[in-house]
């Protein structure tokens, strides 16, 4: 008899990289997002059966199937650096408060729910929204523990994020916890915990498999900016930066990502020379895109990142279906969750849990008790 899996419901879904992340070893039941373009990206890869299309402000709990693990990814506009910072209190953000109500409809209690957003959400009114939030979890019966997990480790990508996992407080996690901080846990985010109670800090393995570099995984043949276009980039690139780039060999063949951002009152393009990309961003959520300085044979050439790559940036397999447009593609890459970083909390985390739980024996005592409100 084949072994049921874990059930798996994603909230604020988007283009479907965290369901990609889990499926090798969840049933995904119930997703949800907003957005169309995303949603179709979304259903493309993963079918239409269980995807949900509408504001999380009109999601009734009651009507969502039980999930072991509950996901959500919700909006960082709110707390970006890049962003006003307004928090938990504004528009975007805020909708946390509708998940949570949400969270509080649903007829089971889900042994796991994990959290993902940016690492503004530590310091977002003083730290103050952090704590709400945890706080708002402790009052549901659960344990929570923050991670400030880097991708870098896994892609050629610099994208830090915050993840919360969080379980009902009588499943048993000792082997899983560690007694003080560790490589998930970085000043600020221990600076942002200070004084809560019954805090996890949990152990992950450390990835064992060096990502390839960014070169790697360039399109060397993609079209590329006419030449006065390149030429008006390269000279906001700074002079300290136009300086390391004039020393390259001529037979080197290497690739600088960059942003545009405003110096002292001029734009330059700022550069990175460790082969990994700069954090995907979208204008939404408050910053430029992303250009590429290739160099090869001696000359240079720019480009934006094409989507494909943007999604090879984003751990998801080289198959993974995008839209035809490229504003809808790399918008969608760029606002979505590392799929091997979802994959190793899966792994090395959530089915552990489960396992030591004996999640079946745990859906058979909470079934039926709803959360508090």
């Amino acid at each position: 008899m084949e072994k049921e899996l874990p059930t798996f419901v994603d909230f604020f879904a988007g283009s479907g990289l965290v369901t990609e992340g889990a499926r090798h070893a969840c049933s995904p039941v119930w997703s949800n997002d907003i957005c169309p373009k995303k949603a179709a990206i979304y259903t493309a890869n993963h079918g239409e059966d269980h995807f949900h299309l509408g504001s999380i402000i009109d999601v009734n709990g009651c009507e969502i199937p039980s999930g072991d693990i509950v996901w959500a990814s919700f909006p960082c506009q709110d707390l970006s650096l890049a962003g006003k910072q307004e928090g938990l209190g504004a528009s975007r953000s805020g909708l946390f408060w509708e998940w949570l109500r949400v969270l509080d409809e649903m007829p089971k209690k889900p042994s796991i729910i994990a959290l993902e957003n940016v690492v503004g959400l530590l310091t977002a009114n003083g730290g103050g929204d952090y704590r709400l939030l945890h706080q708002a979890l402790r009052d549901r019966a659960y344990r929570v523990g923050p991670m400030l997990i880097d991708a870098r480790h896994w892609v050629p990508q610099s994208r830090p994020r915050i993840f919360i996992v969080a379980v009902l407080n009588h499943l048993p996690t000792g082997s899983l916890e560690d007694t003080g901080p560790n490589w998930l846990h970085t000043p600020s985010l221990m600076k942002a915990v200070v004084g809560l109670e019954d805090l996890i800090f949990w152990t992950l393995p450390f990835p064992s498999k060096r990502p390839d570099g960014l070169s790697d995984i360039v399109d060397w043949d993609a079209p590329v900016l006419d030449a006065e276009r390149t030429d008006s980039l390269m000279e906001i690139v700074s002079p300290i930066h136009l300086a390391r780039l004039k020393k390259l060999p001529r037979r080197t063949r290497a690739v600088f990502p960059g942003y545009r951002r405003t110096r002292n009152g001029r734009q330059v393009l700022e550069l990175r020379f460790d082969n990994i990309s700069g954090c995907l961003r979208t204008a939404e959520g408050g910053s430029s895109r992303q250009f590429l300085l290739l160099h090869e044979n001696g000359r240079f050439k720019a480009r934006l990142i094409t989507p494909r790559e943007a999604a090879l940036l984003m751990g998801a397999r080289p198959s993974y279906r995008l839209s035809d447009s490229y504003n809808e593609s790399y918008n969608a890459m760029g606002d979505a969750v590392v799929v091997p970083v979802v994959s190793h909390l899966v792994d090395h985390l959530f089915l552990k849990i489960l396992s030591h739980s004996d999640f079946e024996e745990t859906r058979r005592k909470t079934k039926g008790i709803r959360l508090i409100a």
